[in-house]
Parts: structure tokens; sequence; C-alpha cells
């Protein structure tokens, strides 16, 4: 069968009027959602956790030195004052134990340890930056109940912040400084 030329133009042109493939559309960029970062919780104050073992850890590392007196150890920041220090004064025989701070009027230190809580009154240093000092004998018990508390010790005092303290080797270090 022979088609008639016009038809066979005519379905060559039909067959010419097909659309060219076109490119995938482009998928729009996406914009980004701002979403407020949440705040950080608020930590949770000392006085409402229930058990003092597992109050967070006040920043700093203990050092331990020696001078012309005996040693010391000294905890805190670095590059800051210490927040507490214990030092052997062997001229005297006795371990004096001080956080920094001041207090108006005659104040205690409360030392809390796994095995022991005790109140001791303290007396400022006089020095700058200020300090609240107990001296003790160098086999108070208090020493060792600190040096052997399972992790931590409390340094607790009205009008200052409470103290967690981690219980490393530096504190029974300088206690057998003075004790030998």
């Amino acid at each position: 069968m022979r088609l008639p030329i016009p038809l066979l133009i005519l379905i060559s042109l039909l067959g010419s009027c097909v659309a060219a493939p076109s490119a995938p559309p482009v998928p729009p960029t996406p914009v980004p959602v701002v979403v407020p970062a949440a705040p950080p919780p608020a930590p949770v104050p000392v006085a409402n956790r229930s058990d003092w073992r597992d109050w967070p850890l006040t920043p700093g590392d203990w050092v331990y030195r020696q001078d012309a007196r005996g040693s010391i150890a000294l905890f805190g920041r670095p590059g800051a004052d210490a927040e507490v220090t214990l030092r052997c004064d062997r001229q005297a025989g006795t371990l004096y134990l001080s956080r920094r701070g001041a207090a108006t009027a005659a104040s205690s230190m409360t030392i809390r340890t796994t095995s022991t809580v005790r109140a001791l009154a303290v007396r400022p240093t006089g020095g700058t930056p200020p300090y609240l000092a107990i001296a003790l004998a160098v086999r108070d018990p208090i020493i060792d109940a600190i040096g052997f508390s399972r992790g931590r010790f409390v340094i607790e005092q009205p009008g200052l912040p409470t103290l967690v303290v981690p219980a490393w080797a530096e504190i029974l270090r300088v206690a057998e400084d003075c004790r030998g």
C-alpha cells in the first residue's frame, strides 16, 4: 500500500511537533530555618540536691609546693588565687586549712567528709586577697577524714559559696610533711 505524498508529509510534520525534552526542574534552594537554641539548663542549687556526694566539684586542681616554712597544697583554677590551701608550718608544728573569702563577724567553717562533719572556728589571715583559716594539730583526725574522703569533701561557710573539693593526694602529702 502506497500512501499519497501529502499524507506522508503530514505524518512527518506531526512527528516533528513533539517538544524537545526539557531539563529537569531545578529544585528551589532550601531556606535555612533558624531555630533558637534552647538555653542551657540552669544549674541546680547545691541546697536542692539531696546528697552532697552528688554535688558538682568546684572547678580547679591541687598543686603541691615546698618552701622555707614547710609545704603547701593549693586548690583552685590555674592562674587564679587558690580557693583552698593546706599549709604545713613545720616550725609551729601546725597545719593551716584556709579558704578564700572574708567574714564580717566571728564565723565557723563546716568541713563535710565521707566519715565526718565538723564545724571549726575560723579567723581572718589579714592578707590580700582575704582568706579565712583554721589552725589544726598535725594529727587532727579531720585531716585524715579529708584525705580519705571518697572523692570529695565540702567546705561550707555562711556568706560564702560552698566549695566541693576533690580529695587528692596533695592533702595527705602536706600532712605527712608536718608529721614526719
